[in-house]
């Protein structure tokens, strides 16, 4: 497939603003794939695609977290695993729908994820309950990583922020611990996906490793000015690059010949 200037026009600015996003937030595949899917790549490319520029993004980040000691390995390691696991199976599984139909599976998906994005409760009320014993900890937080994992590499928005939510009060770990481990987990199936993707010759290289510059450069300014007002901020251009990508599948599926 041929990649026209126009492509990287529209989609490095908002993978940029998709790694800024995810850095601040979490969510930032809530904007980059929908980023590829407006620039007019086919469903397969644009997820294969995504899963580099985030990839690469997502090590930066994931090296941040570990530098700064919010990584523990003994959740790590076996999250990792899991989260290696659940992906690949979840690419393979994208890889035998057909693009009509992956379109009108997101065409239901989106307005859910857009709801949980505007109704997302606080971190900190789950982050304040009483922590679970090691075992019982690590049981959930793995079974979080496997289906989470799946979920990602099947499709991918939104797993950062799912992951967060649900390792601070299903498995009940501290709010800094839970942030290093999803960075762990994220990085796991992002680049378990890209295998398969790769495999599969659905990844575009130029326009992936581009946008991955800008992702970086997007991950390591978010990182910089991390505040609560910006936390908030960015639910409005979630929204926003939602509703749009939403538009387009209703033009594509109902009125485009």
């Amino acid at each position: 497939m041929t990649i026209t200037f126009i492509q990287y026009i529209i989609v490095c600015p908002l993978v940029f603003l998709a790694g800024f996003v995810d850095a601040i937030a979490g969510g930032g595949g809530l904007i980059s794939l929908p980023a590829y899917m407006l620039a007019g790549l086919p469903v397969h490319n644009a997820i294969g695609t995504n899963k580099l520029s985030s990839a690469m993004g997502a090590t930066l980040t994931t090296a941040r977290f570990a530098k700064s000691g919010f990584i523990e390995l003994r959740f790590a390691i076996p999250c990792s695993a899991a989260a290696l696991l659940g992906s690949a199976i979840g690419a393979r599984i994208a890889l035998l729908i057909p693009e009509h139909v992956f379109k009108i599976i997101m065409l239901f998906v989106l307005p859910l994820v857009a709801a949980y994005v505007m109704s997302k409760k606080s971190l900190k009320d789950r982050s304040e309950l009483e922590p679970f014993p090691f075992t019982k900890a690590i049981i959930i937080a793995v079974l979080c990583a496997l289906f989470i994992g799946m979920y990602d590499g099947f499709y991918g928005p939104g797993t950062g922020t799912f992951l967060l939510l649900l390792l601070t009060g299903a498995a009940r770990m501290p709010l800094n611990d839970s942030a290093g481990i999803t960075k762990v987990i994220n990085l796991s199936s992002n680049i378990a996906a890209l295998a398969v993707y790769i495999f599969s010759g659905n990844v575009l290289y130029p326009l992936g490793l581009a946008a991955g510059v800008f992702s970086i450069a997007g991950n390591y300014l978010g990182t910089r000015v991390f505040t609560a007002k910006g936390s908030r901020g960015v639910k409005p251009i979630m929204i926003t690059v939602l509703g749009i990508f939403f538009i387009k599948l209703c033009y594509e599926l109902f009125f485009a010949k």
